[in-house]
């Protein structure tokens, strides 16, 4: 049986095998008559904890024994050859999440307002999830069940909240005794089992910074390549963290740990060839500290943390300029390269769908954190310049969370209701991390019709490289 060490998560976890929730037409699932609700109980004998494990056990495998529960509680075995590249069409339920048996210090949990979406209070510690989507886990409570899961099934790599190689300041942070904050021993187990790891640092004013900061960073630096990097980002707090322990992070905190860990970045790009230790961008920002390179990122190993998301955008916000200031309309559509001034129809949206995302007008608002706004409108503003277009950028409050939080992701409903009145031209943008990714709602739980109905113009959800995307559509709008 596989163990978890978390009461909350167990009863759901530990049910026997995966649900099917799809089978595709004509699919090989289909010919085996296997249908939703159905439920993949072994694979040649082997039990099927989720997805994961179904992958793994059949993977390569072209002789092939199912062990089904059928929906009317009927226990069957299915036998079948199937080629080694096959697909099987099948969609299973998602991962239930590991909770976290920790009481970290700045857990963002504990600044959610009562009435935030339900899933902001789930604190998950789930080695699967930080396989699959780069979620971090701090290894405090791992299981001896999770650690063979994760060399077995090569579920590398893995991202390990440290936070601090000082024993007793770790346990500080996570609230838990200094026992079950060791973890050297299962991050060697791992190393020698070459599982790559990418650590994380939430760096909270002193506590973890300064002389800590820099064990912390060499110590982690010691095991690089097969630790491939360490995010050092800062403690967000909101209105409702009160905790006289946590210390807000100031600008001039920005700029002192700037200075302390450039140092480094200096020693460990002579020495290991990288950076190794990245600072999140909210730093640099705070701390009126110009954004690294490109090359400072390398192939941006921390970017879902933070950690050069700006660089990213004014990369790709820069190759934009650079093309349409060169005068050329030569432009890729739909994978076909085109010259819009010789074939202009070739640049109407070919899918019905897209025409909600091809405005005809170059007047309208973008809305972001006050973090980012500054950024943005001054690569707005160039964009304006050079094509004539209307857009206004315009930073919005947090007022939901308030306290330090000030980035876009965060951003709620009823901070979008504030400013509705402030919205300039034909249209709105709003970043689409904002927006569940497997579900129309927002953060304090209002559904997307509902953020849209409040404005007067058609509202986009986009993403970085959709609001380039747009505008270029923008562009030629005008």
């Amino acid at each position: 049986m596989y163990e978890f060490a978390v009461t909350p998560a167990v009863t759901q976890l530990r049910r026997p095998g995966v649900i099917i929730t799809e089978v595709s037409p004509g699919s090989l699932a289909e010919e085996l008559e296997l249908a939703p609700s159905d439920r993949i109980v072994r694979v040649n004998g082997r039990s099927v904890r989720d997805y994961l494990d179904f992958r793994f056990q059949t993977a390569g495998e072209t002789e092939l024994t199912f062990q089904v529960k059928k929906t009317d509680g009927q226990t069957i075995d299915i036998e079948f050859d199937r080629d080694e590249s096959e697909d099987f069409g099948l969609m299973f339920e998602q991962i239930v999440p590991r909770q976290c048996a920790n009481e970290c210090l700045f857990c963002f949990c504990k600044g959610n307002p009562d009435d935030a979406r339900p899933s902001l209070f789930v604190r998950d510690e789930d080695i699967r999830l930080s396989f699959l989507y780069g979620n971090y886990t701090t290894l405090s409570s791992i299981t001896e069940d999770e650690m063979n899961r994760i060399v077995e099934q090569r579920l590398s790599p893995q991202y390990v909240s440290v936070h601090a190689t000082d024993l007793k300041t770790r346990a500080y942070l996570l609230g838990v005794d200094e026992k079950r904050a060791d973890i050297s021993d299962k991050l060697q187990r791992l190393l020698d089992n070459d599982i790559e790891l990418h650590a994380q640092v939430v760096l909270c004013p002193e506590i973890n910074d300064g002389k800590i900061l820099e064990k912390t960073l060499r110590d982690l630096a010691s095991h690089f390549p097969k630790v491939v990097s360490t995010a050092v980002v800062p403690v967000a707090l909101t209105r409702y963290n009160t905790d006289d322990r946590l210390t807000r992070v100031t600008p001039e905190f920005c700029r002192r740990t700037i200075k302390e860990v450039e140092m480094l970045q200096k020693e460990f790009r002579k020495t290991l060839g990288t950076t190794f230790a990245f600072l999140g961008d909210e730093i640099y920002i705070k701390g009126g500290v110009d954004i690294p390179s490109r090359r400072h990122y390398g192939n941006y190993p921390q970017i879902e943390d933070g950690v050069g998301m700006v660089r990213s955008f004014l990369t790709k916000f820069e190759k934009l300029l650079n093309t349409s200031d060169r005068g050329s309309r030569i432009v890729d559509f739909d994978g076909v390269t085109v010259d819009v001034r010789t074939n202009p129809v070739a640049m109407r949206p070919r899918n019905p769908q897209s025409a909600t995302r091809n405005p005809q007008s170059a007047y309208g608002t973008i809305l972001t954190g006050e973090m980012f706004a500054p950024i943005l409108s001054e690569q707005t503003s160039q964009f304006n310049a050079a094509h004539g277009s209307r857009l206004h950028v315009l930073a919005v409050p947090n007022t939901y969370f308030g306290g330090d939080v000030s980035v876009a992701g965060l951003l709620t409903g009823q901070d979008y209701r504030n400013i509705v009145a402030q919205v300039e031209g034909d249209f709105v943008v709003i970043p689409k991390h904002t927006i569940k990714s497997d579900e129309p709602i927002l953060l304090d739980g209002m559904s997307f019709d509902e953020l849209k109905s409040m404005f007067d113009v058609e509202v986009y959800d986009l993403d970085t490289d959709g609001l380039i995307e747009f505008l270029n559509t923008v562009r030629r709008a005008r």
